[in-house]
């Protein structure tokens, strides 16, 4: 997996499923006390095909020292039937330092394919995913409440012209320091093959706060280099923050 994967985990469960005509998240992302990055991500209802979507918009950058080290600046997005919640089609475009990659996925349910324009036609699992897509898949409520019960999911996803299963576990409620206070948060722990960049298979752990709008407000990756902190410091609806009240 490539370091991207960092900055696509951080859309667990970002939005509200339906999406609102516009919301936006930021967060920061530090290394002790180094700030390190920053990601971006948006959804808005769309059309594709003259069929309605929800678009999923995500942009994760480094900044500072970490820049000047190795820079990123990286954009993945992803349609879905707002009916399903599969992913209709895909885009990836990755900048890493001189690194340059660009593809288009567009996905077949109906015959379980897809073609990529980097890697063609392939057959892939009933229900694939993006890496962008599973995460609002997994948050249906019929989902997610399984998970809540110790229920064990396995979803194929497909990312980078590889195929591999997603899993989800949930590890239990903590009470986080948050920049809006204390927060109690159900702990998930999203699981994606051992690469380069984590640990293991379960060197991350999503926070996501115990309240109707379960938000994703703090993570954690464990990386060979050390813990990498993601922290939410914004969330709009049509250009409001919805962060003061909470």
């Amino acid at each position: 997996m490539k370091r991207t994967i960092v900055f696509c985990l951080l859309t667990v469960f970002a939005f509200r499923i339906n999406a609102e005509p516009l919301e936006e998240m930021e967060y920061i992302l530090r290394f002790g006390f180094i700030k390190g990055g920053k990601a971006t991500l948006t959804a808005q209802r769309d059309k594709l095909n003259r069929k309605p979507t929800i678009h999923y918009h995500m942009r994760g950058r480094t900044t500072g020292l970490v820049d000047k080290i190795y820079e990123v600046n990286d954009v993945y997005e992803s349609w879905v039937d707002t009916g399903t919640y599969l992913p209709v089609k895909s885009v990836r475009t990755v900048r890493e330092q001189k690194y340059r990659f660009y593809d288009e996925v567009f996905y077949d349910h109906v015959t379980d394919s897809l073609f990529s324009i980097k890697a063609g036609h392939k057959k892939v699992p009933n229900s694939v995913n993006d890496l962008v897509s599973v995460f609002f898949y997994i948050r249906q409520n019929k989902y997610f409440e399984a998970l809540l019960a110790g229920e064990k999911f396995q979803i194929p996803v497909y990312h980078g012209d590889e195929l591999f299963l997603m899993h989800l576990e949930y590890l239990g409620i903590e009470t986080i320091d948050t920049k809006i206070g204390k927060k109690q948060c159900y702990v998930v722990s999203p699981k994606v093959p051992t690469g380069k960049l984590l640990k293991g298979s379960d060197g991350l752990r999503i926070y996501i706060t115990k309240d109707e709008n379960r938000l994703p407000i703090y993570a954690e990756f464990d990386l060979m280099l050390g813990t990498l902190k993601c922290e939410l410091v914004s969330y709009k609806i049509k250009g409001v923050n919805q962060l003061i009240d909470q």
